[in-house]
Protein backbone atom coordinates (compact mmCIF):
# COMPACT_ATOMS: atom_id res chain seq x y z
CA UNK A 1 0.00 0.00 0.00
CA UNK A 2 1.22 3.26 -0.73
CA UNK A 3 2.76 5.81 1.82
CA UNK A 4 -0.63 7.34 3.03
CA UNK A 5 1.56 10.70 3.30
CA UNK A 6 1.88 10.91 -0.04
CA UNK A 7 -1.25 9.59 -0.92
CA UNK A 8 -3.13 12.43 0.78
CA UNK A 9 -1.00 15.07 -0.45
CA UNK A 10 -1.64 13.93 -3.88
CA UNK A 11 -5.50 14.03 -2.89
CA UNK A 12 -5.78 17.18 -1.54
CA UNK A 13 -3.65 18.76 -4.33
CA UNK A 14 -4.50 16.69 -7.32
CA UNK A 15 -7.65 14.97 -6.92
CA UNK A 16 -9.42 18.47 -6.68
CA UNK A 17 -7.79 19.62 -9.92
CA UNK A 18 -9.08 16.20 -11.52
CA UNK A 19 -12.47 17.21 -10.66
CA UNK A 20 -12.53 20.55 -11.33
CA UNK A 21 -11.01 20.08 -14.75
CA UNK A 22 -13.78 17.42 -15.60
CA UNK A 23 -16.51 20.15 -14.77
CA UNK A 24 -14.54 22.36 -16.61
CA UNK A 25 -14.25 20.48 -19.50
CA UNK A 26 -18.40 19.72 -19.35
CA UNK A 27 -19.25 23.41 -19.55
CA UNK A 28 -16.46 24.58 -21.99
CA UNK A 29 -18.08 23.34 -24.87
CA UNK A 30 -21.17 25.62 -24.22
CA UNK A 31 -22.01 27.68 -27.00
CA UNK A 32 -25.69 29.33 -26.20
CA UNK A 33 -25.64 29.55 -22.83
CA UNK A 34 -28.59 30.37 -20.57
CA UNK A 35 -28.50 33.57 -18.89
CA UNK A 36 -30.30 33.13 -15.26
CA UNK A 37 -30.68 36.01 -13.53
CA UNK A 38 -28.99 35.49 -10.29
CA UNK A 39 -29.54 36.50 -6.80
CA UNK A 40 -27.63 35.61 -3.82
CA UNK A 41 -29.62 36.38 -0.17
CA UNK A 42 -27.03 36.32 2.01
CA UNK A 43 -28.34 35.89 5.72
CA UNK A 44 -26.39 37.22 8.98
CA UNK A 45 -25.54 34.83 11.58
CA UNK A 46 -28.05 32.54 10.73
CA UNK A 47 -27.16 29.11 11.96
CA UNK A 48 -27.70 25.34 10.65
CA UNK A 49 -30.54 25.13 12.89
CA UNK A 50 -33.07 28.14 13.03
CA UNK A 51 -35.20 27.14 9.56
CA UNK A 52 -37.95 25.10 10.22
CA UNK A 53 -36.61 23.18 6.91
CA UNK A 54 -33.53 22.19 8.55
CA UNK A 55 -35.07 20.79 11.21
CA UNK A 56 -36.04 24.01 13.51
CA UNK A 57 -38.89 22.64 15.79
CA UNK A 58 -39.29 26.28 18.48
CA UNK A 59 -39.91 28.06 15.12
CA UNK A 60 -41.47 28.23 11.49
CA UNK A 61 -39.94 29.22 8.16
CA UNK A 62 -42.22 29.03 6.13
CA UNK A 63 -41.22 31.21 2.95
CA UNK A 64 -37.57 30.13 3.26
CA UNK A 65 -39.24 26.50 3.70
CA UNK A 66 -41.16 26.82 0.39
CA UNK A 67 -37.86 28.02 -1.35
CA UNK A 68 -36.72 24.51 -0.46
CA UNK A 69 -39.03 22.57 -1.47
CA UNK A 70 -38.94 23.91 -4.81
CA UNK A 71 -35.19 23.86 -4.97
CA UNK A 72 -32.26 22.00 -3.48
CA UNK A 73 -31.41 21.92 -0.15
CA UNK A 74 -27.79 21.31 0.64
CA UNK A 75 -26.78 19.55 4.14
CA UNK A 76 -23.09 20.19 3.86
CA UNK A 77 -22.32 23.51 3.02
CA UNK A 78 -20.00 25.91 4.66
CA UNK A 79 -18.87 29.37 4.39
CA UNK A 80 -15.12 29.66 4.91
CA UNK A 81 -15.14 31.46 8.20
CA UNK A 82 -17.17 31.77 11.08
CA UNK A 83 -17.50 35.00 11.23
CA UNK A 84 -18.45 38.10 8.39
CA UNK A 85 -16.02 39.77 6.91
CA UNK A 86 -13.60 37.34 6.12
CA UNK A 87 -16.63 34.70 4.59
CA UNK A 88 -18.12 38.00 2.61
CA UNK A 89 -14.19 38.13 1.53
CA UNK A 90 -14.03 34.60 0.14
CA UNK A 91 -17.67 34.53 -1.00
CA UNK A 92 -16.70 37.62 -3.26
CA UNK A 93 -13.01 37.03 -4.56
CA UNK A 94 -12.95 32.63 -4.58
CA UNK A 95 -9.75 33.14 -1.88
CA UNK A 96 -9.27 31.90 1.68
CA UNK A 97 -8.87 34.99 4.28
CA UNK A 98 -5.48 33.71 5.34
CA UNK A 99 -4.61 34.73 1.99
CA UNK A 100 -4.65 38.52 3.08
CA UNK A 101 -4.41 40.30 5.89
CA UNK A 102 -6.73 42.84 7.62
CA UNK A 103 -9.75 40.06 6.66
CA UNK A 104 -10.61 39.88 10.42
CA UNK A 105 -14.34 41.70 11.96
CA UNK A 106 -13.60 45.03 10.30
CA UNK A 107 -14.26 48.26 11.77
CA UNK A 108 -16.86 50.82 10.56
CA UNK A 109 -14.14 53.03 9.20
CA UNK A 110 -11.54 50.51 7.52
CA UNK A 111 -10.79 50.56 4.19
CA UNK A 112 -11.25 48.18 1.48
CA UNK A 113 -9.87 44.66 1.47
CA UNK A 114 -11.24 43.85 -1.66
CA UNK A 115 -8.23 44.24 -4.09
CA UNK A 116 -9.99 46.57 -7.42
CA UNK A 117 -7.49 44.78 -10.00
CA UNK A 118 -8.56 41.34 -9.04
CA UNK A 119 -11.48 39.34 -10.54
CA UNK A 120 -14.69 39.13 -8.01
CA UNK A 121 -17.66 37.42 -8.31
CA UNK A 122 -19.34 40.92 -9.18
CA UNK A 123 -17.00 41.29 -12.50
CA UNK A 124 -17.91 37.79 -13.30
CA UNK A 125 -21.26 38.86 -14.05
CA UNK A 126 -20.65 42.41 -15.13
CA UNK A 127 -18.37 41.30 -17.93
CA UNK A 128 -20.97 38.61 -19.09
CA UNK A 129 -23.52 41.75 -19.39
CA UNK A 130 -25.50 41.22 -16.21
CA UNK A 131 -26.45 44.52 -14.47
CA UNK A 132 -24.89 44.56 -11.07
CA UNK A 133 -26.26 45.78 -7.44
CA UNK A 134 -25.64 45.07 -4.05
CA UNK A 135 -28.38 45.88 -1.16
CA UNK A 136 -27.30 45.91 2.55
CA UNK A 137 -24.74 45.41 4.88
CA UNK A 138 -21.28 45.71 3.01
CA UNK A 139 -18.67 44.91 6.17
CA UNK A 140 -15.55 44.91 3.55
CA UNK A 141 -14.21 48.09 4.20
CA UNK A 142 -14.18 51.42 1.81
CA UNK A 143 -11.61 53.75 0.79
CA UNK A 144 -7.78 53.16 0.31
CA UNK A 145 -6.98 52.73 3.32
CA UNK A 146 -6.16 56.64 4.75
CA UNK A 147 -8.80 58.33 7.16
CA UNK A 148 -12.31 58.20 5.37
CA UNK A 149 -13.94 61.69 4.56
CA UNK A 150 -17.51 60.90 5.04
CA UNK A 151 -19.05 64.05 3.32
CA UNK A 152 -17.20 63.84 0.43
CA UNK A 153 -17.43 60.91 -2.52
CA UNK A 154 -15.99 57.89 -0.66
CA UNK A 155 -14.06 55.73 -2.66
CA UNK A 156 -13.17 52.87 -3.52
CA UNK A 157 -16.36 50.83 -2.66
CA UNK A 158 -18.45 48.30 -4.07
CA UNK A 159 -18.46 50.31 -7.66
CA UNK A 160 -14.85 49.61 -8.15
CA UNK A 161 -15.08 45.65 -7.89
CA UNK A 162 -18.20 45.09 -10.06
CA UNK A 163 -21.31 46.43 -8.64
CA UNK A 164 -23.17 48.81 -11.58
CA UNK A 165 -25.18 50.03 -8.30
CA UNK A 166 -24.81 49.58 -4.65
CA UNK A 167 -27.10 50.67 -1.46
CA UNK A 168 -25.10 49.77 1.61
CA UNK A 169 -24.18 50.04 5.17
CA UNK A 170 -20.45 50.28 5.85
CA UNK A 171 -20.07 47.97 8.42
CA UNK A 172 -22.28 45.79 11.10
CA UNK A 173 -25.31 47.45 12.59
CA UNK A 174 -23.98 47.71 16.03
CA UNK A 175 -20.74 49.89 14.61
CA UNK A 176 -21.14 53.50 13.62
CA UNK A 177 -21.63 55.48 11.02
CA UNK A 178 -25.37 54.23 10.83
CA UNK A 179 -25.67 55.64 7.53
CA UNK A 180 -26.88 54.37 3.99
CA UNK A 181 -24.19 55.17 1.05
CA UNK A 182 -25.63 54.85 -2.64
CA UNK A 183 -23.05 54.37 -4.63
CA UNK A 184 -20.19 56.71 -2.96
CA UNK A 185 -22.09 59.09 -1.33
CA UNK A 186 -23.96 58.93 1.98
CA UNK A 187 -27.79 59.50 1.71
CA UNK A 188 -29.20 62.86 2.66
CA UNK A 189 -25.99 64.34 4.10
CA UNK A 190 -26.30 67.46 4.92
CA UNK A 191 -23.76 69.37 4.80
CA UNK A 192 -24.28 71.77 7.70
CA UNK A 193 -24.04 68.76 9.70
CA UNK A 194 -20.77 66.84 8.77
CA UNK A 195 -19.83 63.59 9.82
CA UNK A 196 -17.50 62.35 11.85
CA UNK A 197 -16.49 58.82 13.15
CA UNK A 198 -13.88 57.69 15.57
CA UNK A 199 -13.14 54.67 17.18
CA UNK A 200 -10.09 55.36 19.43
CA UNK A 201 -11.40 58.33 21.19
CA UNK A 202 -15.34 59.89 21.67
CA UNK A 203 -15.73 63.05 19.07
CA UNK A 204 -18.91 65.23 19.78
CA UNK A 205 -21.33 65.76 22.27
CA UNK A 206 -23.91 63.06 21.87
CA UNK A 207 -24.92 60.72 24.96
CA UNK A 208 -23.22 57.44 24.87
CA UNK A 209 -24.77 54.29 26.35
CA UNK A 210 -22.01 54.33 28.68
CA UNK A 211 -22.88 57.78 30.96
CA UNK A 212 -27.04 57.84 29.87
CA UNK A 213 -28.58 54.40 29.87
CA UNK A 214 -31.81 55.72 31.15
CA UNK A 215 -31.98 56.92 27.00
CA UNK A 216 -31.77 53.24 25.50
CA UNK A 217 -34.69 50.98 24.98
CA UNK A 218 -31.90 48.21 24.31
CA UNK A 219 -29.02 48.09 27.08
CA UNK A 220 -25.72 46.84 26.04
CA UNK A 221 -24.15 43.74 27.95
CA UNK A 222 -21.43 44.97 29.99
CA UNK A 223 -17.58 44.84 28.75
CA UNK A 224 -18.67 44.28 25.12
CA UNK A 225 -17.95 47.68 23.97
CA UNK A 226 -21.36 48.76 22.91
CA UNK A 227 -22.01 51.95 24.80
CA UNK A 228 -20.70 54.14 22.53
CA UNK A 229 -22.88 56.49 20.82
CA UNK A 230 -26.73 56.49 21.02
CA UNK A 231 -28.43 56.30 17.80
CA UNK A 232 -31.83 55.22 17.65
CA UNK A 233 -32.58 54.43 21.30
CA UNK A 234 -29.39 51.86 20.77
CA UNK A 235 -25.50 52.39 21.49
CA UNK A 236 -23.03 51.29 19.58
CA UNK A 237 -19.34 50.42 18.99
CA UNK A 238 -17.73 53.56 18.55
CA UNK A 239 -18.34 57.38 18.39
CA UNK A 240 -19.64 59.13 15.74
CA UNK A 241 -21.12 63.45 15.25
CA UNK A 242 -23.26 64.56 12.52
CA UNK A 243 -25.18 63.17 9.88
CA UNK A 244 -28.33 63.57 11.84
CA UNK A 245 -30.76 63.59 8.86
CA UNK A 246 -28.99 60.84 7.26
CA UNK A 247 -28.94 58.32 10.15
CA UNK A 248 -31.09 55.27 9.65
CA UNK A 249 -33.75 53.65 12.22
CA UNK A 250 -32.93 49.59 12.78
CA UNK A 251 -36.79 49.07 12.44
CA UNK A 252 -36.51 50.51 8.68
CA UNK A 253 -33.58 48.21 7.67
CA UNK A 254 -35.46 45.24 6.28
CA UNK A 255 -37.69 47.24 4.27
CA UNK A 256 -35.21 49.61 3.19
CA UNK A 257 -33.36 46.89 1.53
CA UNK A 258 -36.33 44.76 -0.03
CA UNK A 259 -37.53 48.35 -1.46
CA UNK A 260 -34.16 48.90 -2.84
CA UNK A 261 -33.99 45.33 -4.24
CA UNK A 262 -37.52 45.19 -6.08
CA UNK A 263 -36.10 48.51 -8.06
CA UNK A 264 -33.03 47.38 -8.91
CA UNK A 265 -35.10 43.87 -9.80
CA UNK A 266 -37.88 45.28 -11.89
CA UNK A 267 -35.61 48.24 -13.52
CA UNK A 268 -33.80 45.40 -14.86
CA UNK A 269 -36.61 42.48 -15.30
CA UNK A 270 -35.75 42.36 -18.84
CA UNK A 271 -32.14 41.65 -18.78
CA UNK A 272 -29.58 39.39 -17.11
CA UNK A 273 -29.04 40.74 -13.67
CA UNK A 274 -27.12 39.58 -10.52
CA UNK A 275 -28.03 40.90 -6.90
CA UNK A 276 -26.32 40.53 -4.05
CA UNK A 277 -28.86 41.06 -1.08
CA UNK A 278 -26.78 41.23 2.41
CA UNK A 279 -29.53 40.81 5.24
CA UNK A 280 -28.35 41.98 8.73
CA UNK A 281 -32.02 40.88 10.56
CA UNK A 282 -30.26 38.50 12.64
CA UNK A 283 -27.41 40.17 13.34
CA UNK A 284 -27.13 42.32 16.47
CA UNK A 285 -28.74 44.89 17.69
CA UNK A 286 -31.98 42.63 16.80
CA UNK A 287 -34.39 45.24 16.46
CA UNK A 288 -36.93 44.10 13.84
CA UNK A 289 -40.08 46.28 12.58
CA UNK A 290 -42.90 46.79 15.19
CA UNK A 291 -44.93 44.04 12.80
CA UNK A 292 -42.99 41.22 13.83
CA UNK A 293 -41.77 42.14 17.57
CA UNK A 294 -42.93 39.21 19.76
CA UNK A 295 -44.10 37.20 16.60
CA UNK A 296 -42.20 34.28 17.43
CA UNK A 297 -41.40 32.85 21.08
CA UNK A 298 -37.72 33.39 20.72
CA UNK A 299 -38.03 37.02 21.47
CA UNK A 300 -36.48 39.72 19.50
CA UNK A 301 -33.77 37.00 17.71
CA UNK A 302 -36.84 34.76 16.56
CA UNK A 303 -38.74 37.93 15.45
CA UNK A 304 -35.52 38.59 13.23
CA UNK A 305 -35.64 35.02 11.84
CA UNK A 306 -39.10 36.02 10.96
CA UNK A 307 -38.38 38.97 9.30
CA UNK A 308 -35.53 37.72 7.20
CA UNK A 309 -38.09 34.77 6.32
CA UNK A 310 -40.23 37.41 5.27
CA UNK A 311 -37.91 39.02 3.01
CA UNK A 312 -37.30 35.80 1.06
CA UNK A 313 -40.49 35.42 0.50
CA UNK A 314 -41.49 39.10 -1.11
CA UNK A 315 -38.26 38.53 -3.33
CA UNK A 316 -40.37 35.03 -4.38
CA UNK A 317 -43.67 36.78 -4.90
CA UNK A 318 -41.55 39.45 -6.36
CA UNK A 319 -40.13 37.39 -9.34
CA UNK A 320 -43.28 35.61 -9.74
CA UNK A 321 -45.42 38.60 -9.90
CA UNK A 322 -42.77 39.66 -12.71
CA UNK A 323 -42.95 36.41 -14.65
CA UNK A 324 -39.28 35.86 -14.20
CA UNK A 325 -39.16 33.17 -11.86
CA UNK A 326 -38.63 30.35 -14.09
CA UNK A 327 -35.03 31.87 -15.36
CA UNK A 328 -34.05 33.15 -11.77
CA UNK A 329 -31.61 30.97 -9.90
CA UNK A 330 -31.81 32.18 -6.22
CA UNK A 331 -29.09 31.11 -4.05
CA UNK A 332 -30.20 31.78 -0.53
CA UNK A 333 -27.12 31.29 2.55
CA UNK A 334 -26.20 32.50 5.61
CA UNK A 335 -22.43 34.37 6.07
CA UNK A 336 -21.65 32.14 9.17
CA UNK A 337 -22.88 29.88 12.47
CA UNK A 338 -25.32 31.66 15.01
CA UNK A 339 -24.43 33.24 18.25
CA UNK A 340 -27.05 34.14 20.73
CA UNK A 341 -25.56 37.13 23.44
CA UNK A 342 -23.16 39.15 20.64
CA UNK A 343 -23.35 42.40 22.61
CA UNK A 344 -27.13 43.60 24.12
CA UNK A 345 -29.55 42.08 26.45
CA UNK A 346 -32.02 41.16 23.96
CA UNK A 347 -33.81 38.25 25.21
CA UNK A 348 -31.78 36.03 23.63
CA UNK A 349 -30.88 33.61 26.25
CA UNK A 350 -33.71 33.87 28.29
CA UNK A 351 -36.31 33.76 25.49
CA UNK A 352 -34.61 30.92 23.63
CA UNK A 353 -37.16 28.44 24.82
CA UNK A 354 -35.00 25.19 23.89
CA UNK A 355 -34.20 26.18 20.43
CA UNK A 356 -31.29 25.03 19.19
CA UNK A 357 -29.74 27.29 16.63
CA UNK A 358 -27.12 25.27 15.36
CA UNK A 359 -29.02 21.78 15.12
CA UNK A 360 -27.00 19.02 15.38
CA UNK A 361 -23.39 20.92 15.25
CA UNK A 362 -21.07 22.35 17.55
CA UNK A 363 -20.79 25.64 18.97
CA UNK A 364 -21.64 28.80 16.09
CA UNK A 365 -19.86 31.68 15.03
CA UNK A 366 -16.52 32.40 16.32
CA UNK A 367 -15.61 28.75 16.23
CA UNK A 368 -13.85 26.23 14.56
CA UNK A 369 -16.42 23.65 15.11
CA UNK A 370 -19.04 23.04 12.42
CA UNK A 371 -21.27 25.09 13.86
CA UNK A 372 -19.29 28.03 13.05
CA UNK A 373 -19.22 27.34 9.25
CA UNK A 374 -21.86 24.54 7.95
CA UNK A 375 -24.92 26.94 7.30
CA UNK A 376 -28.17 26.16 5.46
CA UNK A 377 -27.85 26.72 1.53
CA UNK A 378 -30.42 26.13 -1.12
CA UNK A 379 -30.58 27.07 -4.83
CA UNK A 380 -33.40 27.32 -6.72
CA UNK A 381 -33.79 27.37 -10.40
CA UNK A 382 -36.99 26.23 -11.76
CA UNK A 383 -35.72 26.12 -15.42
CA UNK A 384 -32.96 23.72 -14.58
CA UNK A 385 -33.14 22.34 -10.86
CA UNK A 386 -35.02 19.63 -9.95
CA UNK A 387 -37.86 20.31 -6.98
CA UNK A 388 -37.55 19.33 -3.88
CA UNK A 389 -34.20 17.68 -3.67
CA UNK A 390 -31.12 17.34 -1.07
CA UNK A 391 -27.77 17.06 -1.09
CA UNK A 392 -24.74 16.66 0.95
CA UNK A 393 -22.38 17.31 -1.62
CA UNK A 394 -19.50 19.29 0.12
CA UNK A 395 -19.69 22.79 -0.77
CA UNK A 396 -18.02 26.11 -0.73
CA UNK A 397 -19.17 29.49 -0.75
CA UNK A 398 -15.46 30.42 -2.31
CA UNK A 399 -16.29 27.95 -5.22
CA UNK A 400 -19.29 30.93 -6.50
CA UNK A 401 -16.72 32.71 -8.23
CA UNK A 402 -15.14 29.83 -10.40
CA UNK A 403 -18.45 28.22 -10.89
CA UNK A 404 -19.84 31.06 -12.45
CA UNK A 405 -16.49 32.34 -13.85
CA UNK A 406 -16.20 29.26 -15.73
CA UNK A 407 -19.93 29.10 -17.32
CA UNK A 408 -19.47 32.06 -18.70
CA UNK A 409 -16.06 30.74 -20.22
CA UNK A 410 -14.46 33.29 -18.75
CA UNK A 411 -10.64 32.75 -17.72
CA UNK A 412 -9.27 33.07 -14.36
CA UNK A 413 -5.08 34.64 -13.88
CA UNK A 414 -3.49 32.51 -11.72
CA UNK A 415 -3.57 35.22 -9.20
CA UNK A 416 -7.24 35.46 -9.02
CA UNK A 417 -9.56 33.61 -7.22
CA UNK A 418 -6.86 31.03 -5.72
CA UNK A 419 -8.83 28.90 -3.73
CA UNK A 420 -12.06 28.53 -5.94
CA UNK A 421 -13.14 25.60 -7.96
CA UNK A 422 -15.87 24.74 -10.82
CA UNK A 423 -18.71 22.89 -8.62
CA UNK A 424 -21.35 23.60 -11.16
CA UNK A 425 -22.39 20.13 -11.56
CA UNK A 426 -23.00 20.20 -7.61
CA UNK A 427 -24.81 23.02 -7.73
CA UNK A 428 -27.37 22.46 -9.91
CA UNK A 429 -27.73 18.67 -7.95
CA UNK A 430 -26.01 16.94 -11.05
CA UNK A 431 -23.38 16.16 -8.49
CA UNK A 432 -24.04 15.10 -5.08
CA UNK A 433 -20.00 14.51 -4.32
CA UNK A 434 -18.74 18.11 -5.04
CA UNK A 435 -15.31 18.58 -3.15
CA UNK A 436 -12.96 16.40 -1.67
CA UNK A 437 -11.49 18.57 0.88
CA UNK A 438 -11.82 22.20 1.54
CA UNK A 439 -9.94 24.47 4.49
CA UNK A 440 -12.30 26.25 7.40
CA UNK A 441 -10.23 29.14 9.10
CA UNK A 442 -11.32 31.18 12.35
CA UNK A 443 -9.94 33.79 13.04
CA UNK A 444 -10.60 36.18 16.60
CA UNK A 445 -9.40 39.01 16.54
CA UNK A 446 -10.61 40.09 19.84
CA UNK A 447 -8.38 37.68 21.24
CA UNK A 448 -5.43 37.62 18.75
CA UNK A 449 -5.91 33.93 18.47
CA UNK A 450 -5.90 32.12 14.76
CA UNK A 451 -6.29 28.28 13.50
CA UNK A 452 -7.37 26.24 10.13
CA UNK A 453 -9.56 23.18 9.68
CA UNK A 454 -9.08 20.50 7.15
CA UNK A 455 -11.77 18.95 5.48
CA UNK A 456 -11.51 15.23 3.78
CA UNK A 457 -14.38 13.64 2.94
CA UNK A 458 -15.93 12.74 6.46
CA UNK A 459 -12.40 13.61 8.25
CA UNK A 460 -11.86 16.89 9.88
CA UNK A 461 -8.24 18.01 11.29
CA UNK A 462 -8.55 21.08 13.41
CA UNK A 463 -4.45 22.70 13.56
CA UNK A 464 -3.61 23.28 17.61
CA UNK A 465 -3.71 26.90 18.90
CA UNK A 466 -3.21 28.48 22.01
CA UNK A 467 -6.22 30.37 23.52
CA UNK A 468 -9.36 30.52 25.40
CA UNK A 469 -11.41 27.34 24.93
CA UNK A 470 -14.84 29.32 25.24
CA UNK A 471 -15.50 33.31 25.49
CA UNK A 472 -17.07 34.62 27.77
CA UNK A 473 -18.24 37.37 26.08
CA UNK A 474 -19.88 35.46 23.53
CA UNK A 475 -22.69 34.03 25.63
CA UNK A 476 -25.01 30.69 24.76
CA UNK A 477 -27.17 28.45 26.64
CA UNK A 478 -23.96 26.43 28.39
CA UNK A 479 -21.80 29.80 29.10
CA UNK A 480 -19.56 31.34 26.72
CA UNK A 481 -19.55 30.07 22.89
CA UNK A 482 -16.79 27.24 22.42
CA UNK A 483 -13.88 28.29 19.97
CA UNK A 484 -12.19 24.98 19.08
CA UNK A 485 -9.03 26.52 20.13
CA UNK A 486 -6.94 23.57 22.29
CA UNK A 487 -2.83 23.41 22.73
CA UNK A 488 -3.60 19.55 21.04
CA UNK A 489 -4.29 18.70 18.02
CA UNK A 490 -7.91 17.47 16.84
CA UNK A 491 -9.39 15.31 14.56
CA UNK A 492 -12.83 14.07 14.25
CA UNK A 493 -14.91 11.94 11.74
CA UNK A 494 -18.13 13.63 10.92
CA UNK A 495 -19.69 10.76 9.95
CA UNK A 496 -19.80 9.01 13.03
CA UNK A 497 -19.50 12.33 14.91
CA UNK A 498 -21.32 15.08 13.37
CA UNK A 499 -21.70 17.14 16.94
CA UNK A 500 -17.31 16.12 16.97
CA UNK A 501 -17.67 15.30 20.67
CA UNK A 502 -15.27 12.55 20.49
CA UNK A 503 -11.27 13.54 19.59
CA UNK A 504 -9.91 10.29 17.73
CA UNK A 505 -6.92 11.93 17.07
CA UNK A 506 -4.62 9.88 19.34
CA UNK A 507 -6.22 6.41 17.44
CA UNK A 508 -5.24 7.70 14.09
CA UNK A 509 -1.99 9.11 14.63
CA UNK A 510 -0.63 8.37 10.81
CA UNK A 511 -3.52 10.51 8.92
CA UNK A 512 -3.03 13.25 11.93
CA UNK A 513 0.29 13.71 10.95
CA UNK A 514 -0.84 13.65 7.22
CA UNK A 515 -3.26 15.88 7.40
CA UNK A 516 -1.72 18.34 9.11
CA UNK A 517 1.13 18.51 6.44
CA UNK A 518 -1.16 18.75 4.27
CA UNK A 519 -2.97 21.37 5.76
CA UNK A 520 0.38 23.28 6.26
CA UNK A 521 1.06 22.67 2.50
CA UNK A 522 -1.79 24.19 1.57
CA UNK A 523 -1.57 27.49 3.42
CA UNK A 524 2.28 27.65 2.57
CA UNK A 525 1.81 27.00 -1.31
CA UNK A 526 -0.53 30.27 -1.69
CA UNK A 527 -3.03 28.34 -3.74
CA UNK A 528 -4.88 25.45 -3.76
CA UNK A 529 -5.92 26.22 -7.91
CA UNK A 530 -2.39 25.37 -9.11
CA UNK A 531 -2.71 22.07 -10.64
CA UNK A 532 -5.71 22.27 -13.20
CA UNK A 533 -7.85 24.52 -14.76
CA UNK A 534 -7.89 24.46 -18.37
CA UNK A 535 -9.07 28.19 -18.33
CA UNK A 536 -5.99 29.77 -16.17
CA UNK A 537 -3.51 31.90 -18.33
Amino acid sequence: MKDLKYFIIIFFAFTLGAQAQSHFASSNGQKNISKPNVIIIYADDLGYGDLSSYGATKIETPNVDKLATEGLKFTNAHCTAPTCTPSRYSLLTGNYPFRQTGTGILSGNAGMIIPTDKKTLAKVFKESGYSTAVVGKWHLGLGDGSPIKWNDSIKPGPNEVGFDSSFIFPATADRVPTVYLRNHTIIGLDEEDPIEVSYKSKVGNEPTGKKHPELLKMHPAPGLGHDGTIVNGISRIGWMKGGTRSRWTDEELAHDFYAESENFIRDNKKKPFFLFLSLSDIHVPRMPNTRFKGASDLGYRGDAILQMDDTVGRIMRLLEDLDIEENTMLIFTSDNGPILNDGYIDGSITKNNGHDASGKYRSGKYSIYEGGTRVPMIIRWPKEIEQGGSSSALISQVDLLATFSNYFNQSLEKDEALDSFNLWDALIGRDKKGRESMIEDATIKMIDASTQALVIGNWKYIAPEQGPVRLSWAIDIDGGQETGLSAEPQLYNLEKDPGELNNVAKQHPERLKQMKNTLQEAIKSGHTRKHYNNKVK
